[in-house]
């Protein structure tokens, strides 16, 4: 069978990011079962999960211990290579400043985040890091896939922490 350029549909697009998106919001159920903040991530190379990670700061007391640099870690593991040339990460919310120059180090090529994070995202929001022209490598940013989830899995979390 032969796939004709006319014939583009966008919604796969969609469909695949929504994909992937929903395994990183299982993560971050996790990370919230764990009384963590509920933060997840997956990165895909060709297709494949190749790296996961969610928060584990609080069980295993390592403030670097983010979703996106589980999953960073995971995944340069499976590639056998410090570079995530041609990957994509999926998180549910926005990177802060650590984990955007983590990003940027690695050389991904795409972001995908669901929820804007107002007090410490990097990748738009205060900073954008991620796509600084003074540094070596610039990342793409396609956010707010899911977004309602992300925001939900954090307010639910956040609420319970006030009670």
């Amino acid at each position: 069978m032969t796939t004709n350029i006319d014939t583009f549909n966008p919604n796969f697009f969609v469909s695949k990011h929504n994909h992937y998106m929903r395994q990183a919001l299982h993560l971050a159920e996790q990370a919230a079962e764990e009384d963590e903040v509920p933060v997840g991530a997956v990165i895909v190379y060709e297709d494949r999960i190749i790296g996961r990670g969610y928060n584990q700061v609080e069980r295993l007391k390592d403030p670097t211990a983010h979703a996106e640099i589980l999953a960073i870690s995971a995944a340069c593991q499976t590639l056998n290579s410090k570079f995530l040339e041609g990957c994509t990460l999926y998180v549910t919310l926005e990177p802060c400043p650590m984990c955007s120059g983590a990003l940027v180090l690695s050389r991904l090529e795409r972001i995908i985040f669901g929820a804007t994070d107002p007090k410490m995202g990097a990748c738009g929001s205060i900073y954008n890091i991620s796509q600084d022209p003074r540094l070596n490598h610039r990342i793409e940013i396609i956010q707010g896939i899911m977004e309602f989830d992300a925001e939900f899995l954090l307010k639910q979390y956040f609420e319970r922490k006030r009670r």
